[in-house]
């Protein structure tokens, strides 16, 4: 055989190993990639995704869309010739594995850690939105989570209203343990308590719930040793005055939070938000309004712009990095609160682009 076919077909040979390895051979990497977008404004599934009942709402138009990521599953084995076609994709990103699914957490531990996020950011884009309106909102403290085999069980349960502990009125969920460990271990704490049966029908009957219970419990050593406890998590829950509710499924995270706001804040008010424009963004919100920065910004953007969007509310922290590779068409617009985005909706609708807080990658 000639030494040129000899190396040629050797060559081949290697090319074909190499490829079928390639193939074969998992790699511990992950993949996110632009996902679906939806209008808060809109439905989803036939249903309106925000809909609310006591109170005036007013029509709607335009965009106020909210934006997602695409990433694979905690199962899915991604192997060396996906990676690197992944790397070369523009539109998609490769992470390590372990970025998306730390501490070797699986699909479902994931998709529950998900699913709270989105639930509290769905409270709290309520909240952030009823308060940029002036429509006062009442909170109280309740017990979030109950601890397997701690002294609590079977005593307290998630939901329950904390008046007070000890005596003592809490309003706060870090009054709770600050009354709990005045107490030394072994010792009782007593609980005044609206059980969360009675607290969820008050609220259904838009009532001041008037059944309350003395629970009291004993107080076990803490882990480090250091401290009294009783196994509980407080938290925080909010009674609204009207029935907003967000139907939307197999959406996760709190990233949605300032879309969800920003729909709100458009249902109840008479003029328009968007002017008929294609708006989407996206940024987690507190119950103060305050937005904060969230990952995959730039398939985000992608995915919007692809959307048809023109513009982009931007969380002040992602600025810098969505400016570095902003898809053409798409204006982002800066973003620290609720009301900056509120106003810079009115500069739009008003025509004022020139005075748009816009992101820049300096």
């Amino acid at each position: 055989m000639p030494r040129r076919t000899a190396t040629m077909l050797a060559s081949t040979l290697v090319l074909i190993c190499l490829l079928i390895a390639g193939v074969l051979i998992p790699v511990p990497y992950a993949e996110m990639s632009p996902g679906p977008t939806v209008n808060t404004l809109g439905e989803a599934r036939g249903e309106p995704v925000l809909s609310i009942s006591g109170r005036k709402t007013y029509p709607t138009d335009g965009h106020l869309n909210m934006t997602t990521v695409r990433v694979t599953s905690a199962d899915y084995k991604m192997n060396a010739v996906e990676a690197v076609y992944g790397w070369l994709a523009h539109d998609n990103v490769v992470v390590p594995h372990d970025t998306l699914y730390p501490d070797g957490k699986t699909e479902e531990q994931s998709s529950q850690e998900n699913a709270e996020e989105f639930s509290q950011s769905q409270e709290s884009a309520k909240v952030a939105a009823l308060g940029e309106l002036g429509i006062p909102v009442t909170s109280r403290v309740i017990v979030a989570t109950v601890v397997k085999d701690s002294p609590a069980e079977g005593k307290l349960h998630a939901g329950d209203v904390i008046r007070a502990v000890d005596g003592v009125k809490v309003t706060e969920p870090g009054d709770v343990a600050e009354q709990v460990t005045k107490r030394k271990p072994g010792q009782d704490v007593e609980f005044t308590i609206v059980p969360a049966k009675e607290a969820a029908e008050a609220e259904k009957a838009r009532k001041e719930p008037t059944v309350t219970r003395k629970v009291v419990i004993r107080t076990a050593t803490s882990e480090e040793g250091d401290r009294a406890i009783v196994g509980i998590q407080a938290g925080t829950d909010h009674v609204f005055p009207f029935t907003i509710d967000i139907n939307l499924a197999d959406v996760g995270g709190p990233s949605a939070g300032l879309m969800f706001a920003l729909g709100i804040v458009d249902k109840l008010t008479p003029e328009s938000l968007t002017d008929g424009k294609f708006i989407a963004g996206t940024g987690t919100i507190d119950d103060k309004g305050k937005v904060g920065p969230i990952g995959g910004i730039d398939m985000k953007l992608v995915g919007a712009r692809n959307a048809g969007a023109q513009y982009f509310l931007t969380p002040a922290d992602n600025c810098a990095s969505a400016a570095s590779d902003t898809p053409d068409g798409l204006t982002l617009i800066k973003v620290d609160t609720i009301d900056d985005a509120t106003k810079s909706l009115e500069k739009l609708r008003k025509g004022d682009t020139g005075n748009l807080p816009r992101c820049s990658a300096g």
